[in-house]
């Protein structure tokens, strides 16, 4: 039966309930479309953090609309309106990206009071409040007014003007502000005005807000806190780029709308206050409870884009030194300053500013540089003027530390950022579409720099390995992006944040070391001082920058282009992927196509229509040829040409400085093999690692056959160059191989195969780790090779490497104060626990719970996990979900056994009756990660059914449907690996 409603009128349950549910739709409906173009009166913005509503129906992308100029009738007079308005409002500018014209802004009065008290430290969110008064200039008459404020709650806002000209700019009037709403998709603050503002006249905008500071994100105003001899602390930071500005006061948050700072902090007398210039001031305050606040305000900055703005509250100490005149301080931890860690990046920075000083011929024109290493800083670092941010782990080095690879890390992460000063902060990017501007010069300048410090240092190599070689193994003709994006392709903020990926800085930092390889270094040097003295505290285009390269190539005749520098590297920056470029020796013909992942023989379906205006540099057996270039889709050289019977042999792009990979004809690659087993040497050692490279993604993704990628390593027992055999042993010792050994026969011959060869090199570097690990302190590529190298020697059962291993353990067990080589430590803790026992883990498990150091601990936790012991590795996993939640720290251990080779059988037994405890240790999607890499083997449908039922309880409908597409994607990769792998191990039975 159902229920009588109060009419009178019989409902049945179903009816009732069916109607309650679209009464529950229908307000859901109208909150929804409420917020799509204001909050509700009420509403306080700063409440809405996290809330994710549809983005509403836009005009076309880019387009203006008039603004209104005259008010609308009946409108009222009051001087502020602090409520929001939940009025429908029809399409306008606030559904565009992009800011309206209407405004420029000129100058920012900015106050900001964070209540943070070392004797009240915050445990998530800490409330802010500030003023801002904004000078403008109006550019079209408005009614209307629009700048960026996120999650920011407005409590007064007035706007007084028109200015009178003069130096003081007097107030000679004030505009009725009607009406302050929000528009939450586009992230807009709107002002709606009693009258309009008058075109070429000057206004301020006074407005008061407040927000919300929280520890869980690195957006906008943050908190770290963290410990510092023996105490809990904590500090404020700032991350404004890229639109992060809004979310700390209201603002226009574009970087081409450049302006000038005058900044006052208030903050707890016992912290330090620090922003893009030199402290002018400091007062006291005294807040409504009596309690004293320092008030600290800077000097003026000078023009630059918002999100440069930079703040810090810290209770940090700091070393300091001067560098022509200019104070350097590095800010830090007591503890890390104490023990003089900071003293490495103070000591590289001052030098580091004077070098690009002299190569661009430009002062740096602030008064002073603070960097601050941070305890919890995502970003990595950050660029602003003045105020440079580091995560602590990439700023601060322990004295002790003496290894090349920690101090180059932290020299180019300093010098990219320093880099930064010129690209980006004195010369700023148009729009967000050109970020590579900045961010590819930094980088390709962070490798000029230390190559500058540290000329032993091989650049060709470093700049392979740390930029080149991951950015052309991610990108293709398909799926990757254009180094310069269209404006109109931009839809939502939360694009931009897309924008800071590999693509922007490694394939950046490549398009211009390729623009300065078929340059020569004056011209390309004399090109970017034009540039950067034209446009300094202003904004550009990325044609600006062609512009000034085309005017330094008319100025001259020796250099001669087959089309305008715009031409060219247009080719290069406004398409997605790379040319794999294709010589036939015999004929010297070449030819230029897209690369595409896994290429397929019937490739019709793909138009990728343009071509790239490719510049070749080029050798012929060793000796450096005329630079040619390939600007169609196949020309003819004869002087590449070689003959089947003659000792010739040519190998294209100089140096890696071209963004292509490079295929040759059967006969072409026969050559390189024959001068490989004659006289490797004669080959530079980065075109050894270049053939290496080349031919196995090539082979990978079906342009050559793998024969001819494994030919090429025949000559290897002669090879002594480590960065070579890294090379070698990343393409053929992969993952996927390890992982799924004992499927395949390729073992035993890759073993064999590989250690005839292994013995020269691994004698080299093992004598050196015995007797004076030391003596590699400046061989950097050693230094990131070396690991590989004993992790493959161990794999392969080499009874020196496992010996080695031992001793090296067995040591550190019985005398704790001795450390383990830091570059092989991972190697050496792994097999020190393979070959041990319960003693050797438990000792290690004693180290973990007894560090605080993460990277250290991440380290202990894998090496914990390669034990051959079932009961050992299935007492971990009780440990971790029985244990504190903060014995692990979040380091899941069952993904980390599941991962390793004994554990994938222990991990999918210990789920059987744990995984509802595993669930809330970890969350419920962790379980879908551990089908993974359970599943990470399975080559059937079979064996898809069969996993799919052992974890069916344990997932959710919806994650069920998902995971089954992946696995399907895993079975079809390991397919085409198992034929891969059986064609390997008939190449090596034909070759051992």
């Amino acid at each position: 039966m159902g229920a009588t409603s109060s009419s009178g009128f019989y409902v049945s349950r179903a009816v009732a309930l069916l109607l309650a549910g679209l009464a529950a739709t229908l307000l859901l409906a109208l909150a929804v479309l409420a917020a799509l173009y204001g909050y509700r009166a009420g509403v306080r913005p700063s409440e809405l953090r996290g809330l994710r509503v549809p983005d509403a129906a836009s005009s076309t992308p880019g387009s203006q609309e008039e603004p209104p100029a005259t008010p609308k009738p009946g409108s009222a007079r009051e001087p502020s309106v602090t409520t929001t308005s939940g009025d429908w409002r029809p399409p306008g500018p606030w559904d565009q990206l992009r800011l309206p014209s209407w405004l420029v802004p000129l100058h920012y009065e900015l106050e900001l009071w964070p209540r943070l008290r070392p004797d009240e430290l915050p445990e998530s969110s800490l409330r802010f409040s500030g003023r801002v008064n904004i000078t403008v200039r109006c550019t079209v008459a408005t009614a209307r007014l629009l700048l960026h404020s996120l999650f920011l709650d407005c409590e007064r806002a007035e706007v007084r003007g028109p200015l009178s000209p003069g130096i003081r700019d007097v107030t000679v009037g004030r505009v009725p502000v009607d009406d302050v709403w929000f528009a939450l998709d586009m992230q807009y603050m709107v002002l709606e005005l009693g009258e309009a503002l008058q075109p070429g006249s000057r206004y301020e905008l006074q407005l008061s807000f407040s927000g919300l500071v929280y520890q869980d994100t690195r957006e906008g105003l943050f908190l770290n806190v963290y410990t510092d001899r023996g105490e809990r602390r904590a500090l404020l930071a700032s991350q404004m780029e890229p639109t992060f500005a809004r979310n700390v006061f209201p603002c226009f948050d574009e970087p081409a709308l450049k302006a000038t700072f005058n900044i006052t902090v208030i903050h707890h007398p016992s912290y330090v206050a620090l922003s893009n210039m030199p402290k002018l001031s400091q007062t006291e305050k005294e807040d409504v409870n009596g309690s004293k606040w320092t008030v600290t305000t800077f000097y003026t900055t000078p023009h630059m884009p918002t999100y440069l703005a930079a703040f810090a509250i810290c209770d940090c100490d700091h070393v300091n030194r001067t560098e022509r005149g200019k104070e350097i301080r590095i800010w830090a931890r007591k503890d890390a300053i104490a023990s003089g860690s900071a003293d490495f990046a103070l000591n590289i920075t001052g030098p580091i500013f004077s070098f690009l000083e002299d190569l661009f011929n430009i002062s740096y024109p602030l008064p002073k540089t603070d960097i601050i290493a941070l305890p919890i800083f995502d970003n990595r670092a950050m660029e602003n003027w003045g105020l440079l941010m580091f995560d602590e782990s990439l700023l601060l080095l322990q004295p002790n530390d003496q290894l090349t690879e920690k101090k180059t890390l932290i020299s180019c992460i300093i010098s990219h950022e320093i880099g930064h000063q010129w690209f980006g902060n004195l010369v700023t990017m148009n729009w967000w579409n050109n970020i590579w501007l900045k961010e590819g010069f930094a980088s390709y300048f962070e490798l000029g720099v230390i190559n500058y410090f540290n000329p032993k240092l091989p650049r060709n190599e470093v700049f392979f390995s740390n930029i080149l070689h991951g950015v052309l193994n991610e990108d293709h003709a398909l799926v990757s992006r254009a180094v310069s994006t269209k404006v109109e392709n931009f839809t939502e903020t939360s694009e931009i944040n897309e924008l800071f990926d590999l693509f922007t800085y490694n394939k950046g930092a490549s398009m211009v070391r390729m623009l300065s390889s078929f340059l020569n270094e004056h011209l390309f040097i004399s090109a970017l001082k034009s540039y950067l003295k034209t446009f300094s505290y202003s904004n550009a285009e990325q044609d600006d920058l062609w512009r000034h390269f085309q005017m330094a190539i008319d100025d001259q005749s020796k250099i001669l282009l087959p089309a305008t520098v715009k031409s060219i590297m247009d080719s290069w920056t406004h398409q997605s992927g790379f040319p794999i470029i294709t010589l036939n020796v015999s004929t010297g013909a070449m030819k230029q196509e897209p690369f595409y992942i896994g290429k397929f023989k019937n490739q019709t379906l793909l138009t990728h229509n343009d071509t790239w205006i490719v510049p070749i540099l080029w050798i012929k057996n060793g000796a450096t040829q005329s630079l040619v270039w390939l600007d169609k889709n196949s020309k003819v050289f004869p002087e590449m040409q070689v003959s089947d019977s003659g000792h010739d042999w040519v190998i294209l792009n100089l140096n890696m400085t071209g963004y292509y990979r490079v295929n040759y004809d059967k006969l072409g690659w026969k050559k390189l093999n024959q001068q490989l087993e004659k006289d490797h040497k004669a080959i530079p050692v980065i075109h050894r690692l270049q053939l290496i490279d080349d031919a196995f993604s090539l082979s990978k993704n079906n342009y050559i056959e793998i024969e001819t990628a494994l030919d090429l390593t025949k000559y290897l027992a002669e090879e002594d160059e480590i960065i070579v055999w890294h090379a070698v042993l990343v393409n053929l010792v992969t993952r996927d191989l390890v992982s799924d050994v004992k499927n395949y026969d390729i073992y035993p011959l890759l073993k064999k195969y590989l250690l005839k060869r292994l013995n020269s090199i691994w004698n080299i570097y093992s004598t050196i780790i015995r007797e004076n690990v030391i003596a590699l302190q400046d061989d950097y590529l050693a230094l990131i090779s070396l690991e590989k190298l004993f992790e493959t020697a161990c794999w392969l059962g080499l009874e020196d490497c496992l010996q080695l291993s031992k001793e090296f353990f067995r040591k550190r067990v019985n005398h704790p104060e001795n450390e383990v080589p830091y570059l092989i430590k991972s190697v050496i803790l792994c097999y020190g626990i393979a070959l041990g026992s319960d003693k050797e883990w438990d000792f290690l498990l004693n180290i973990y719970t007894n560090t605080t150091e993460e990277e250290e601990r991440i380290q202990l936790a894998y090496a914990m996990s390669c034990s051959k012991d079932p009961w050992i590795l299935h007492r971990y996993m009780e440990y971790a979900i029985t244990t504190s939640p903060f014995t692990f720290n979040g380091t899941n251990v069952i993904e980390i056994v599941a991962a390793s080779e004994v554990g994938r059988y222990i991990a999918k037994d210990f789920l059987v009756n744990n995984w509802q405890a595993v669930g809330e240790r970890y969350g419920t999607q962790s379980l879908v990660t551990l089908m993974y890499i359970i599943g990470r083997t399975i080559s059937t449908d079979l064996q898809i059914v069969e996993l799919q039922q052992f974890f069916n309880n344990m997932l959710e409908e919806h994650q069920r449907i998902t995971v089954h597409a992946k696995l399907q994607t895993i079975k079809n990769e390991n397919l085409k690996n198992k034929k891969r792998h059986a064609r390997v191990a008939e190449w090596l039975r034909r070759n051992t």
